[in-house]
C-alpha cells in the first residue's frame, strides 16, 4: 500500500496569530512538524495556502502543495493534497503537533489494515475539564464511542484508561478520506464543533491507538511555554 503524511498548514488561526511561524526554540512551528514526520522515512507533503509558510520549511525535503484558503478543515486540505495522488493510507498530521515519533506513525497505518479510520489517544487528567481539549470514550474493540468537550465518561471512582484526551491526528484509507470530506456536516458536528463525529454518525469505526508518547498542541502562548518546557528537556536528554 503506498502511504503518505500530509501536513495541513494555514497561516491565519483564531487564537494564536501566523501560529504556523510562531517560533518554539527559535524555530518556526511548522518546521518542527515537518522535520519530526521527516524523520519517519515515511513521503511527507505540506498543504499549506502561504507561500510564507513553505518558506519555513523550503530546505528540506518535503513535497508541497498549495490549497485553496478558503477550504475550512484540515482534513479538506488534506483530501484536497491528495485527491490525484496515487496514495492508499493517509495520516494527516496537523501542523500545530510538534511531537511526532514514528512507532505512533506505524501503528497508525498498521491499523488502516482493518479499519478505515484511526487516532490517537493519551491518558491526561488535567484536561478532563478543559473543553479545549477534546474527550474520547471507546468500546471494547477499541474503536471510538464518542468524543465530546465534555468531561466523558462521568467517573464515579477512577477507571483505567480513562479520561482520555483524543490527539488530533487521524489516519484514513483514501477512499474513506474523500468519502468524509464531501459529506455534509452532521447536527452532532454541528454541536460540539468536532468533525470525527461526522464520521461516527455516519457509521464509520474509528480505531483509537492509545499512546504513551507525549503529546501537546499548539494553539495559545501558554501552549508555547509548555511545548518549549518539554521540547528542551528531550534536547538535553538527547
Amino acid at each position: 500500500m503506498k502511504r503518505a503524511i500530509v501536513i495541513p498548514s494555514r497561516l491565519s488561526s483564531t487564537r494564536l496569530r501566523e501560529k504556523p511561524l510562531v517560533r518554539i526554540l527559535d524555530k518556526p512551528l511548522i518546521r518542527w512538524v515537518v522535520e519530526g514526520c521527516l524523520k519517519t522515512e515515511e513521503r511527507v507533503i505540506l498543504a499549506t495556502d502561504d507561500e510564507r509558510i513553505y518558506s519555513a520549511v523550503k530546505d528540506l525535503p518535503v513535497e508541497v502543495k498549495y490549497t485553496p484558503s478558503e477550504l475550512p478543515s484540515g482534513s479538506d486540505r488534506v483530501a484536497y493534497a491528495i485527491r490525484e495522488e496515487d496514495v492508499d493510507y493517509v495520516i494527516n498530521y496537523q501542523g500545530d503537533e510538534p511531537f511526532v515519533y514514528k512507532e505512533d506513525v506505524e501503528r497508525l497505518f498498521k491499523v488502516l489494515e482493518e479499519h478505515p479510520v484511526a487516532t490517537l489517544a493519551i491518558r491526561d487528567e488535567e484536561a478532563y475539564f478543559d473543553p479545549n481539549s477534546v474527550k474520547v470514550v471507546i468500546r471494547e474493540d477499541g474503536s471510538a464511542l464518542y468524543f465530546s468537550r465534555s468531561p466523558i465518561p462521568y467517573m464515579k471512582k477512577p477507571l483505567y484508561p480513562y479520561p482520555l484526551k483524543h490527539v488530533g491526528i487521524y489516519a484514513f484509507r483514501k477512499d474513506v478520506l474523500m468519502k468524509f470530506t464531501s459529506m455534509p456536516k452532521s447536527p452532532l458536528e454541528e454541536l460540539e464543533s468536532l468533525e470525527q463525529l461526522r464520521l461516527l454518525s455516519a457509521g464509520y469505526s474509528i480505531k483509537v491507538i492509545i499512546t504513551e508518547n507525549y503529546y501537546h498542541g499548539v494553539d495559545t502562548e501558554e501552549d508555547v511555554k509548555v511545548v518549549e518546557k518539554e521540547l528542551s528537556a528531550k534536547l538535553f536528554t538527547n
